[in-house]
């Protein structure tokens, strides 16, 4: 348990590997799975100006935050066999929206006499699911659009797949490429693309030829059913934002390096209490892992949706506004998910630019 120790106090000070050492335990961690009390506060004594002191719950806390353990102590899941926010300790005593371990980490480094870090973005990425290339430029969707007496939208679709109100990847790129200034040190746009047998949630199925050359990463968006092709990523986001201990181990097996999953689907905010990249400690094993948590700051229906959040486009921008302010304070990652196919349906084609403009 020392290697995970070690890694927990190192990842509070943004990797200051020097100071590590300068950090001692009052007793040690008990790592019995069980609900942290979040009434007690962490205590952090300074033993002279180089060394302090922290009580084990500053440990057990941050781990039990990082590893999503508490998905292990609590059964409930949604329809899609999930773990809600609507579930969590953190939705239900309204701790989303302010990233407990990072403030663990200013503390720490307060104490330590360590400069903080800036107030700015580690780095900013965009990415987008393509759950469906279009809506109508294929033979089921066109039956489906005619069907619901859609015959202009597919009459349109076939005529160019350009027009298929799903089909938003030019109008995307122009949007994440104006904002990519010289300001920002670190910047990417990824697209997470479905291998799967389309069928049920999987639905539709595409080949990867289909999808548009675009100037950004590829990323897996595995199936819904957990199933992984046999062709290797090191990119992943799992389809309807599901994941399990045990799927998350089976990606760190399958050479997934990078994970973007780690959110709520039904409230956004911090769901690894963190807004920045964390390797994943195994709850079940505790082991750490090579696996890499990128913490999804913000998806859109999660604002939309109205068996989510139902937030009107003004109500969903100051929201958002909040959580990115967050991340900019503690010198964290913003990730922004925003799927091609809601911009035509959705107050989205005016809330992702205006976002962005506030980056």
């Amino acid at each position: 348990m020392k290697d995970i120790e070690k890694y927990i106090i190192e990842f509070l000070l943004y990797g200051n590997k020097d100071a590590v050492s300068r950090v001692h335990l009052s007793a040690p961690v008990d790592w019995t799975l069980r609900y942290p009390d979040l009434s007690l506060l962490p205590t952090i004594e300074r033993i002279d100006e180089e060394q302090v002191v922290v009580s084990p719950n500053l440990i057990y806390n941050t781990f039990f935050f990082i590893s999503r353990a508490e998905e292990l102590l609590n059964p409930q899941r949604d329809e899609h066999g999930r773990f809600a926010a609507k579930y969590s300790i953190l939705g239900q005593s309204n701790r989303l929206q302010i990233p407990l371990v990072d403030e663990y980490g200013r503390l720490l480094m307060k104490a330590l006499n360590l400069p903080l870090p800036t107030a700015d973005f580690a780095n900013i990425c965009l990415t987008h699911d393509i759950d469906t290339i279009d809506y109508y430029h294929h033979l089921r969707g066109a039956i489906g659009g005619i069907l619901r007496g859609q015959w202009a939208q597919v009459l349109d679709s076939w005529k160019d797949i350009h027009n298929d109100p799903a089909y938003t990847f030019q109008w995307l790129e122009n949007q994440d490429s104006l904002r990519k200034q010289e300001a920002f040190d670190k910047y990417e746009v990824i697209y997470f693309v479905k291998q799967t047998r389309g069928k049920g949630f999987d639905y539709p199925q595409y080949p990867l030829s289909r999808v548009p050359r675009l100037k950004a990463r590829l990323g897996l968006h595995s199936s819904y059913y957990g199933e992984l092709p046999k062709q290797k990523w090191t990119l992943h986001r799992s389809h309807y934002l599901r994941c399990s201990i045990d799927q998350m181990q089976k990606l760190a097996d399958y050479g997934i390096t990078d994970d973007y999953t780690m959110g709520f689907a039904d409230c956004a905010g911090f769901r690894l209490q963190t807004c920045r990249p964390v390797r994943w400690i195994n709850p079940k094993t505790m082991k750490l892992t090579d696996l890499m948590l990128h913490p999804l700051t913000i998806m859109d229906c999660t604002l939309s949706n109205d068996n989510y959040m139902n937030l009107n486009e003004d109500e969903a921008y100051f929201y958002c506004q909040e959580l990115i302010s967050r991340v900019r304070e503690h010198h964290g990652e913003l990730v922004l998910l925003w799927h091609n196919h809601v911009f035509e349906s959705s107050y989205h084609r005016s809330l992702y630019p205006k976002l962005l403009n506030s980056l």
